[in-house]
């Protein structure tokens, strides 16, 4: 399965797609880790640079870069809310 990144929420909506496969995103030499992930997604989605949201990879939340393999499953999560 090849590197897929998951939208929820907001993001979903930003995006237009509750999912983005290879065919939306760059090969996967230009997404080694995270912080290249977010760079693109700022660069492709500029409404995303004033969202805060939390990223995971291969269902594990991530709090630094992480590096991404071709078969990454990466998760954005909207800020969560409720009681």
């Amino acid at each position: 399965m090849p590197l897929t990144v998951l939208t929820f929420g907001q993001i979903a909506d930003i995006t237009g797609s509750t999912a983005l496969g290879t065919d939306a995103l760059p090969d996967i030499g230009a997404l080694p880790d995270t912080d290249a992930l977010n760079a693109w997604l700022h660069e492709r989605y500029p409404r995303l640079q004033h969202l805060k949201y939390m990223i995971a990879v291969d269902k594990r939340s991530v709090r630094e870069n992480t590096p991404l393999s071709s078969h990454s499953v990466v998760a954005l999560l909207p800020p969560f809310s409720g009681g």
